[in-house]
């Protein structure tokens, strides 16, 4: 009888660590690049971490990473609420941690890649930014692979203070991006301030987003950058980055 006690306790145990070991934590499957529709709140303590490899510092494309590296893109029409600095995403697109032309830095943790969280945005947002930096590759092929920061949370909404320093007072409705400057010394990673970028290289990518039909492209008031008035507008913080937005 004692035998029988035993062995059911033991296959109980065994069962209940099974399942504990079976667990996901929430959001582990869209970072691996399966199709979720709804993702994890950002912010949330049980938020899975990035399991994308680290973008790799070179001096030139052929160390980027190669496309099989890449996780598939999964497009779907997306729309964008409200406005800017006070608005959501619904069925947003996840920008890849990196590709043959760019590479993402986060500005918070200051490393390569940025988080999966801080790179959604509408699908027009994401094609566009796509395309942009695959033109300036081909026109520029010995130039660093660009820089993008941040877009937008998943779902939207606010990415102010609280989820670094300093916020945004935008990026709420999957229109916005950030591009860091093309550096002088080839290094990818984000600019330190004006006296690093490439000027010439710079404006290049500022006059490519205009053409793609941003509404606003804010540049850094230090940066010399410049181009249509009321589309190409200075603003401070913005001295190692451009921020590109695209219409509604």
């Amino acid at each position: 009888m004692r035998l029988v006690v035993i062995v059911l306790v033991a296959g109980g145990l065994a069962a209940a660590a099974g399942g504990m070991l079976g667990t996901q934590e929430p959001g582990a499957a869209e970072e691996r690049g399966v199709s979720v529709t709804t993702p994890t709140p950002v912010g949330d303590a049980r938020e899975a971490p990035d399991r994308e490899p680290p973008a790799r510092d070179s001096r030139d494309r052929s160390t980027a990473a190669p496309d099989s590296d890449k996780p598939r893109i999964e497009w779907r029409s997306s729309q964008a609420v409200g406005l800017p600095h006070a608005g959501n995403l619904e069925r947003g697109v996840k920008l890849p941690f990196g590709g043959v032309n760019y590479f993402t830095w986060d500005p918070i943790q200051k490393e390569s890649p940025n988080r999966g969280w801080r790179r959604w945005g509408t699908d027009r947002l994401v094609r566009t930014t796509l395309r942009v930096v695959r033109d300036f590759a081909a026109a520029h092929p010995r130039a660093p692979r660009i820089g993008i920061g941040d877009l937008s949370r998943p779902r939207g909404g606010d990415f102010g203070p609280r989820y670094g320093l300093p916020g945004h007072a935008s990026h709420q409705n999957g229109l916005d991006v950030d591009l860091y400057y093309p550096r002088l010394d080839r290094r990818e990673r984000a600019p330190l301030g004006p006296d690093q970028i490439d000027p010439s290289l710079s404006q290049d990518l500022v006059d490519r987003f205009v053409r793609a039909g941003a509404e606003t492209v804010f540049v850094g008031p230090n940066t010399d950058l410049g181009g249509p008035p009321g589309v190409v507008v200075p603003l401070v913080n913005h001295d190692n980055h451009l921020h590109a937005r695209l219409p509604g």
